[in-house]
């Protein structure tokens, strides 16, 4: 995928720094990452937030907001970025902004561009202490999306997801959480959820990433720069990530009322919708 050259200025390198030399307590990135997937499938983005901050206030982790230091943080490194790396990460971003923008524009509203952080293991955010474990996620709290490089090659290696527009594709789906934060479609996905059985606010998290996935193809869309071969890697990456894929993958049975994501079916059904139409009113997930 062809996007131009230009550098997004809405980019933090957080990657020469450890945010913590371990999870508080003694806790595993692997215990806190188990921890994260059943809190995700039964409370869906409030309870990830509540957990995040539970686990910020337990381990001492609003330091860094309060004038003191994260646990296990260290001094700033330099950064552990390649140049394609940072490139890939602040090219995208760029042309998120440019084209969401020109549609925000376009419907008469302006548009609040979000940071992109880059950060290696984990790192502290508005929601919490990040986690490598936790994938790329969006913090409504501060606006910004939160990314550890290396979850690219866990796409490419571990799931069969390589390629550039792979990547752009996840870096876009976070966007499209926050232009669903912009919209206000995430306070009241978060107000249905609350009053809502764990299925029911299961699906409508479902609906959230979906909708994510279509905008990120509306992005795609409206850049007019799809290469040959981008339709195979976005499918790929869609499907390696569908709720159902990575239960089996793990040994797991499917269980469709844990499903947080949606299936790959749906994902990418999803991101060929938003790529297809280049319309944002077709994206009509959630709500």
């Amino acid at each position: 995928m062809r996007i131009g050259d230009r550098n997004s200025s809405n980019f933090e390198d957080r990657t020469g720094q450890r945010g913590m030399g371990g999870l508080g307590g003694g806790m595993s990135a692997g215990i806190f990452a188990l921890l994260f997937r059943f809190v995700a499938s039964k409370f869906g983005i409030v309870g990830v937030i509540v957990l995040a901050l539970g686990y910020c206030a337990l381990s001492g982790g609003l330091g860094g907001m309060m004038g003191g230091s994260p646990q296990g943080a260290t001094s700033e490194g330099e950064s552990t970025l390649t140049a394609e790396e940072l490139a890939l990460l602040r090219g995208t971003l760029e042309s998120t902004d440019d084209v969401w923008g020109k549609m925000f524009q376009a419907a008469g509203a302006s548009y609040k561009e979000p940071t992109l952080v880059a950060y290696s293991s984990g790192t502290q955010t508005a929601c919490g202490m990040g986690q490598a474990a936790m994938g790329p996620f969006y913090c409504p709290n501060d606006q910004n999306i939160y990314i550890d490089p290396d979850f690219f090659h866990e796409l490419s290696r571990r799931f069969g997801a390589p390629g550039d527009f792979a990547a752009r594709y996840v870096i876009a789906h976070e966007v499209g959480h926050h232009i669903q934060n912009l919209e206000g479609t995430l306070d009241n996905v978060q107000r249905q959820q609350q009053r809502a059985s764990r299925s029911q606010g299961n699906a409508l998290q479902v609906g959230v990433e979906l909708q994510a996935d279509c905008y990120a193809g509306v992005w795609a869309a409206q850049t007019g720069a799809m290469e040959e071969g981008d339709l195979e890697e976005g499918m790929r990456a869609a499907e390696a990530i569908g709720d159902d894929t990575l239960q089996r993958n793990a040994g797991q049975r499917v269980q469709p009322e844990s499903f947080t994501h949606g299936t790959s079916a749906q994902r990418m059904e999803a991101l060929k919708r938003g790529l297809s139409t280049g319309n944002p009113a077709n994206c009509n997930y959630a709500g």
